[in-house]
């Protein structure tokens, strides 16, 4: 099968909307990889025909090594996957340009000219470590096991009736002991604990937000802190698997999408990221996460009667 054959396959309709699904559900607590794997099924994008360039040589996901001594395959299945990794640095846009302030904070902590901003930098370094750890040893693994439609339904009724639980703690919390002010306030082995919890949503469908989030609730933050310290823990947990992904079969997949359907699905994802993000806040601080809950068990439903019955 021919890259000009493959690229018609991914449509300006397609990444269109694979850009908005990874820029409205990538920061809300309902997961943005199991909405995508659902998404790339329903626009037909998944096979696992190998691709070849124009001159009839195989495209590599990764290329013959010691290690993988025939290689792999580049499929329209791994491209797809790969389109929906590489679109995320239009979340970590929307991230970078509605949290800058926290950003130069940490700069100028670096710099010794700002401790709270050193300290919350601190804290998102010990927080990302365990997922990147975990991600690098599990990844391929993961990929070739749990991107399911019944792993994402499992995953979506679990991380339902754990925000529900996550709830009714804060609630019960805050009424007891005062909340951290912010990220910066927490202490490394808080941080480290919310690191563990995003460790969890390497499974598809989990939720990395939601992990995050209910680990800020746990730390003591309150909503609004809990969903802000998450978003800059995305930031950092994105970027490195974004730039993996794009360092591992980015070209490929340029070869098979071309440029254009890259950078329009990441136009996409930025600025529906950003409008979910100030929804997200808005809504947690007055209401919390559970109609999030009640959200993910009728997707799973709905998932689960289109696919089994």
């Amino acid at each position: 099968m021919a890259p000009t054959e493959t690229a018609s396959g991914l449509s300006v309709r397609d990444a269109c909307i694979l850009g908005l699904v990874e820029g409205v559900t990538e920061y809300l607590p309902v997961s943005s990889t199991g909405h995508l794997v659902v998404a790339t099924h329903l626009l037909g994008l998944e096979s696992n025909q190998p691709l070849t360039d124009h001159n009839g040589q195989p495209l590599w996901h990764q290329q013959p090594s010691a290690r993988h001594p025939a290689g792999v395959p580049l499929t329209p299945t791994l491209a797809a996957d790969t389109f929906t990794i590489v679109i995320q640095f239009g979340a970590i846009a929307a991230v970078a340009l509605l949290y800058w302030r926290q950003l130069l904070s940490m700069l100028k902590g670096l710099r010794g000219r700002d401790p709270a901003g050193l300290r919350l930098l601190r804290n998102l370094i010990i927080a990302v470590a365990p997922s990147g750890v975990l991600g690098l040893a599990l990844g391929a693994w993961i990929s070739a096991h749990l991107f399911s439609i019944g792993a994402v339904v499992a995953a979506q009724v679990v991380g339902a009736v754990f925000i529900l639980w996550a709830e009714r703690y804060r609630r019960r919390r805050a009424a007891q002991a005062p909340v951290a002010e912010h990220g910066a306030e927490l202490t490394p082995r808080q941080a480290l604990n919310i690191g563990l919890l995003q460790c969890v949503a390497l499974w598809p469908g989990t939720s990395r937000s939601m992990m995050t989030i209910v680990g800020g609730y746990l730390a003591g933050l309150d909503p609004r802190q809990s969903a802000e310290f998450s978003f800059l823990l995305g930031l950092a947990t994105l970027t490195a698997a974004t730039a993996l992904k794009s360092y591992e079969s980015g070209a490929a997949m340029i070869q098979v999408y071309g440029w254009s359907h890259i950078l329009l699905g990441c136009v996409v994802a930025a600025v529906t990221a950003a409008l979910a993000i100030r929804f997200l806040v808005t809504w947690l601080s007055r209401h919390g996460m559970a109609v999030f809950a009640w959200y993910r068990l009728a997707f799973a439903a709905v998932l689960a009667a289109l696919t089994w019955l």
